[in-house]
C-alpha cells in the first residue's frame, strides 16, 4: 500500500519526500540503525508501505516504515480520546427577579447547591424589567444574600455586576479536599 502523497497540508514528510542522505529507521517490523535514504524506500517498497519521517529535527532525521494512513486515523483517534478527557467546564444559569419571595429563593437555592456539588459553576442574575431597574441595591443585596448562603458551597468569581438589565454574580464550586473526608472517624 505505497502511497505518494504530495499534499503540502500533511504534518509529516513520506517516501521521495524525504530528502535527507541518511535516516535512522525505528519500529517493530524492521531492523533498527542507520540507512541511507534510498536502501529505507526500498525496505519500505518491499514491505508495500510508507517510509514516514517521525522526528526530523533528529541527526539524522528518525523515519518509521508504516501504512501512513493508518497511522494518520490512530492519531485522529488519540486527538479524539484526548479532548473526551478534556474537563468541560458546565456553567448553570439562576434568575431571580428584584422582589423574589423566600419559598422561589431557596428553591433556586436548593438547585444551585446540587449544581455546585456535580462541579458546574453558577452564574446567578437578576433581570430588571422596566421601571424594576429602580430597585437595583435590592437585587445587589439578593445577589450578595446568595453568595453568603452558598460559601460552603461555592467561592465567588465575580462580584455582583450591572450589564444592560441584568445584575449578575458568578460562583465556582469549592474543590472537594479528599483528605478532610478521610479524616472523619467512623
Amino acid at each position: 500500500m505505497r502511497s505518494n502523497f504530495r499534499d503540502t497540508r500533511e504534518q509529516h514528510r513520506i517516501n521521495e519526500r524525504i530528502r535527507v542522505p541518511e535516516v535512522r529507521l525505528v519500529g517493530d517490523n524492521v531492523e533498527q540503525g542507520i540507512y541511507p535514504t534510498k536502501e529505507a524506500l526500498r525496505i519500505a517498497e518491499e514491505k508495500e508501505l510508507d517510509l514516514v519521517e517521525i522526528s526530523p529535527t533528529a541527526v539524522p532525521p528518525v523515519c518509521r516504515i508504516i501504512d501512513y494512513q493508518k497511522f494518520l486515523y490512530q492519531q485522529k483517534k488519540k486527538q479524539k480520546e484526548q479532548k473526551a478527557k478534556a474537563v468541560k467546564i458546565v456553567v448553570k444559569e439562576i434568575r431571580f427577579g428584584p422582589q423574589t419571595d423566600d419559598h422561589d429563593y431557596n428553591f433556586k437555592l436548593k438547585h444551585a447547591k446540587s449544581f455546585l456539588e456535580e462541579g458546574a459553576k453558577v452564574k446567578a442574575y437578576v433581570f430588571f424589567r422596566g421601571r424594576s431597574i429602580l430597585f437595583k441595591e435590592q437585587g445587589e443585596v439578593l445577589l450578595l444574600r446568595f453568595a453568603n448562603d452558598l460559601e460552603d458551597y461555592a467561592r465567588v468569581e465575580q462580584l455582583p455586576v450591572l450589564e444592560g438589565k441584568r445584575m449578575i454574580i458568578m460562583l465556582t464550586p469549592k474543590k472537594q479536599n479528599p483528605a478532610k473526608k478521610e479524616q472523619r472517624p467512623e
